[in-house]
């Protein structure tokens, strides 16, 4: 049985997810205590709680102390098993993050399978449901073909935004399988992560979304045409869609990616090279300061040189662990990295290096 402590570097939502997706799919238990300690409002919260509930069914995982507020929780799973499910999380829980421990066992599952997601897409503290998709998914790929589409924005407080997901696993874990025969299997077959450089910048896209109430102010066109303006100096298309979405709560905000590709103008499929940034509105913030604060966030990634942001670096650090001698570089070594790491080796042992100066993380074989 793993033990971990919740309180652990930045102390976050973060050690949980982790431990949810690494434990499924290494099929070992584990107790966490001091959960979130370091927030506002420590224990679990409704994302967490629909984290488990999905896990419950979809790998049959036995759990105590699985309740809002909880500051503890006993995980046991068991044998993940692909099947069609439907979760709504109730609030405006992020979805992106419900997928960061849901995603991971079920990319290897034992068959193809769907999840219908009802909740938060596009909400603070948490990535946006278009980075999920233009950013993220991207490098999942190379695992297995995953479909996200889209239903309905959900904004806070209320939520209600819908996203559908598709999996069909490439690699598909047998019912002898371990974790070691798994990652043996993968490294057969697949390129290693190496994502070091950040090449040069073909392209800037995006999307500016907004409830179908703000509509008339022309909120999401300002954003977009805000976020254009600021970045005008790269010279390369830039292209960002508007669009109005009919929500349960009012809100709006941008998401941007910037695109790389080698001196020959390819892109890299194996190993694809986007830096994300995004920026929500709220009530009493003018939508041009929204769209120029998402600009500002991507420039400050661009001007890093790395080809990853924090954000991905860490959502990534996971899928580094099932491909031994894969290696990035990102902007900065954040407390989500730190807390991600201390995770990992709880459950897999030392396996990851992390270049501090070099902002560089690698994947061995122990």
């Amino acid at each position: 049985m793993i033990t971990l402590d919740g309180s652990h570097a930045e102390g976050g939502g973060s050690i949980v997810r982790v431990a949810l997706a690494l434990s499924t799919l290494t099929q070992k238990a584990f107790t966490i205590n001091n959960i979130r300690a370091n927030r506002p409002n420590p224990g679990l919260k409704n994302q967490h709680l629909f984290c488990i509930k999905a896990l419950e069914k979809l790998c049959n995982a036995d759990t105590s102390n699985a309740e809002l507020g909880s500051t503890s929780l006993k995980f046991v799973p068991g044998k993940f098993q692909g099947k069609n499910i439907e979760i709504d999380i109730g609030t405006a829980g992020s979805i992106p993050l419900f997928l960061q421990s849901v995603l991971l066992p079920s990319i290897f599952s034992n068959k193809s399978f769907s999840m219908s997601i009802t909740g938060g897409t596009d909400v603070k503290w948490a990535p946006q449901i278009d980075y999920f998709m233009e950013v993220f998914l991207p490098q999942i790929k190379r695992f297995a073909d995953v479909e996200c589409k889209l239903v309905k924005r959900g904004y806070y407080p209320k939520g209600e935004g819908k996203v559908e997901i598709k999996v069909k696993p490439k690699f598909k874990i047998s019912s002898s399988s371990n974790f070691n025969e798994l990652s043996q299997e993968i490294n057969k077959n697949l390129q290693k992560i190496d994502l070091v450089e950040q090449e040069t910048l073909i392209q800037i896209k995006g999307v500016s979304h907004a409830s179908s109430e703000l509509q008339g102010s022309g909120v999401a066109e300002r954003q977009a045409k805000a976020a254009e303006i600021s970045l005008k100096n790269y010279e390369v298309p830039i292209n960002i869609r508007s669009e109005y979405w009919k929500t349960d709560s009012i809100g709006s905000g941008i998401t941007l990616w910037a695109i790389f590709s080698k001196d020959s103008g390819e892109i890299d499929v194996f190993n694809p090279i986007r830096i994300g940034a995004s920026s929500l509105g709220n009530k009493g913030k003018v939508s041009e300061s929204v769209g120029e604060e998402a600009a500002k966030n991507l420039m400050k990634e661009i001007s890093s040189e790395a080809p990853l942001d924090n954000y991905l670096a860490d959502q990534l650090l996971k899928y580094l662990t099932v491909l031994p001698g894969s290696k990035i570089r990102t902007s900065s070594i954040t407390g989500h990295t730190k807390s991600n790491l201390y995770v990992i080796e709880k459950f897999l042992g030392n396996c990851v290096i992390v270049d501090e100066k070099e902002n560089i993380i690698s994947s061995f074989k122990q």
